[in-house]
């Protein structure tokens, strides 16, 4: 057991680090964007995996970017079969990953409570 989640986990780093390459350089809708990959789970059997996904400048609406990646995700996977040393491809799935911008608030929070306060007031 404990060696088929190491090997989805192997996996998921592999499609990862290509996914981060591929997407910038193989689609061009707007609606994507800079974005960047931020975790691949894979599931046991190898045969699908969810992508996890978030902006890396500004703001959008993330349902496009969601619908335009799962739009693409036939290309990708086209594209990951001729990079990839896999015996099969697993079908992707992407998802928007909220964790770090709720990392990001989190940390703007514990900043502002940090701050001393002013004497002059």
């Amino acid at each position: 057991m404990p060696k088929e989640f190491s090997r989805s986990r192997r996996v998921g780093e592999l499609l990862q680090r290509e996914l981060a390459v591929l997407i910038p350089r193989e689609l061009s809708d707007p609606r994507i964007g800079m974005v960047t990959v931020t975790e691949v789970t894979v599931s046991r059997d190898l045969t699908a995996a969810t992508v996890y996904v978030t902006r890396l400048v500004g703001k959008g609406d993330e349902k496009e970017l969601v619908t335009a990646l799962n739009h693409a995700a036939g290309h990708l996977r086209h594209c990951l079969s001729g990079s990839v040393a896999l015996r099969g491809i697993p079908s992707l799935r992407f998802k928007y990953d909220e964790s770090v911008e709720r990392g990001a608030a989190l940390a703007r929070k514990l900043e502002a409570l940090d701050t001393p306060p002013d004497p002059d007031s």
